[in-house]
């Protein structure tokens, strides 16, 4: 029979792996809940007309779906905001707002394979529902950006822009619907070749499409809203959406969030964000260097509830790790505290005892489980990454003592079976 090989596009994940990321993970949870967020949890699988209503192309040619018994199409949820606010309208709607929630989980999404792009990944992410527009706006932005400041990552580049000025810039021109949609996706893509493609031939004037040009062609600098104002003179959407954004600026400062890019290009690839949108990229990782994005959308009157303000961002995990182990970040792992060996059947039944008064304390401990020589039990001592071992020979059994060795050090020092606990409470502490 054939080895079964895990499908194409996931991963196994080893402990020492898991300890990495479940401690970058335990970061951005903390991050999130000093932010006043609050987690919740929704279904892996859910209707798939969830995500086909809204999502925009790419996600519905990438949706993992299926049928199930009762004939039912059902897809495994390629992101995670759209289930959030369906459990919004379904059951959160009549909460005080707004509503502050995160969420971590696993993704679905069928596309190839490649460095920082996988067919199952982790998002971690936040949604601000029913929130003042400038206020929610900033916030959310601050705890992406605290999120990764926390979790130890270094150079990365927040760019921020707000989708009602290309909007408003393609309506003028009569860009609306599906070819806007398109048009946007294209924008996101940076195919400024196809994009101007379609705009030359949807419209015989070029004031409207040299006005998108110059937009796009806007540079990294301090007068970016200044100049983005000169463009888009007269026209009263576009202006208004570069009032909104300096005011989200100006309050994103008073979080203390000043380093970042003003950028009008922005356009994400999702055809419900509507507002505000920004994007986090770490450029060490290449092609893939997107590790967040996010803006403001509307969503909730999609599944029956009023138009409230919404903002929320995704924050790839997968690529987060990866980048952090390419900066060489020290990322602290779970290890275990003792490694219990008892070298004779004797001290096998005090080797449980001591085992279990470390366990109780919440000392992480180890025992043998094998019967080897002393050199075979240290060799898998260092391959489980202990901190320390405790032996029992024949001549511990007889004292009341244990040999406890620091592996780090080297040092070993005997200690009475009844003083153990407090020896490893007091090492914890150290």
């Amino acid at each position: 029979m054939p080895i079964i090989q895990r499908p194409r596009g996931t991963r196994d994940f080893g402990p020492e792996e898991m300890g990495k990321r479940r401690y970058i993970e335990g970061v951005l949870r903390t991050t999130a809940e000093t932010f006043g967020y609050r987690e919740i949890a929704t279904p892996t699988f859910e209707h798939a007309e969830l995500y086909t209503e809204r999502s925009g192309e790419a996600i519905k040619n990438e949706m993992y779906m299926f049928k199930d018994k009762g004939g039912r199409e059902l897809s495994l949820r390629p992101e995670l905001t759209m289930p959030t606010i369906r459990f919004y309208a379904e059951e959160l709607r009549n909460k005080s707002k707004p509503i502050k929630v995160y969420y971590f989980g696993n993704c679905f999404r069928y596309e190839r394979p490649q460095s920082g792009r996988f067919r199952e990944f982790w998002q971690y992410g936040a949604e601000v529902i029913g929130g003042g527009e400038h206020e929610s706006d900033a916030d959310i932005i601050a705890l992406a950006v605290n999120s990764l400041e926390n979790a130890g990552l270094k150079k990365f580049v927040t760019r921020i822009g707000h989708l009602g000025v290309l909007r408003a810039l393609l309506w003028e021109i009569g860009i609306e619907g599906e070819k806007q949609s398109k048009c946007m996706q294209l924008i996101d893509k940076k195919d400024t070749e196809e994009l101007f493609t379609i705009l030359n031939a949807h419209s015989p004037s070029n004031l409207g499409i040299d006005r998108i040009r110059e937009l796009l062609e806007l540079k990294e600098s301090k007068t970016v809203l200044k100049e983005a104002r000169k463009i888009v003179a007269g026209n009263r959407k576009a202006l208004k959406a570069i009032e909104s954004l300096d005011k989200i600026l100006t309050t994103l400062g008073l979080l203390g969030i000043e380093n970042f890019i003003i950028d009008l290009g922005i356009a994400r690839g999702l055809d419900y964000y509507t507002g505000m949108v920004f994007e986090i990229d770490v450029p060490t990782l290449g092609a893939e260097k997107q590790v967040c994005g996010g803006g403001a959308y509307e969503l909730a009157e999609l599944f029956g509830a009023e138009s409230t303000n919404s903002t929320g961002f995704a924050i790839g995990f997968d690529r987060v790790v990866m980048a952090l182990e390419r900066q060489k970040a020290e990322i602290p792992t779970n290890r275990i505290t003792a490694y219990v060996i008892p070298l004779d059947g004797k001290a096998r039944n005090e080797a449980m005892k001591i085992a279990t008064a470390l366990r109780k304390s919440g000392i992480s401990c180890s025992t043998a489980l094998l019967e080897r020589n002393l050199s075979k039990h240290m060799k898998h001592a260092n391959a489980i990454c202990a901190e320390y071992v405790i032996i029992l020979g024949e001549d511990e059994i007889a004292e009341k003592k244990a040999s406890v060795k620091n592996m780090e050090t080297g040092e070993q020092v005997k200690v009475d079976f009844e003083k153990l606990l407090n020896h490893f409470n007091s090492t914890e502490k150290d």
